[in-house]
């Protein structure tokens, strides 16, 4: 299936469980090499479906992907992106990075910060690629963390 397949559509109330159930299919793998369950595995995702805080994406009734921002003073904080592991390599991700864009802008933003974990090397290698520049690396709330921001044209 293309990503060009999928439907794009804001959250809503009910859209929590599949949500939660998309990010512990796509966070999964990570969960060993971690020797923890990542963050957005344990989050509440139903509160935030019902503010329409989320971009979902469809494949007919199958939840393939998510996105899940925040409008800060100064940037769009990508908080999580998840693609069901049959969509990755699609093209899916990179299209909900551009809509992150697009809601960053309509925001008035020009800037957009996200973090990953350092063992999540897949995503290390990525967002450079759409643009980001590693801007720091901590330890955050029990996670190492590399922070990343993309300057908006």
């Amino acid at each position: 299936m293309a990503a060009d397949d999928v439907r794009l559509v804001s959250s809503g109330p009910g859209d929590g469980a599949a949500v939660l159930a998309l990010v512990q299919e796509s966070f999964a793998p990570y969960v060993e090499r971690m020797g923890k369950r990542p963050a957005p595995m344990d989050v509440d995702y139903e509160p935030l479906a019902a503010a329409g805080r989320m971009l979902l994406a469809w494949s007919g009734t199958r939840l393939v992907g998510m996105l899940l921002t925040a409008v800060r003073p100064a940037a769009l904080f990508l908080d999580t992106i998840a693609v069901a592991p049959e969509m990755q390599g699609t093209g899916l991700g990179a299209r909900l990075m551009s809509a992150a864009e697009v809601r960053a802008r309509s925001a008035g933003l020009a800037r957009i910060e996200l973090y990953t974990n350092a063992l999540m090397t897949e995503n290390l290698a990525y967002y450079p690629r759409l643009g980001y520049e590693e801007v720091g690396r901590r330890v955050d709330e029990g996670f190492d963390r590399v922070f990343f921001a993309k300057q908006l044209d």
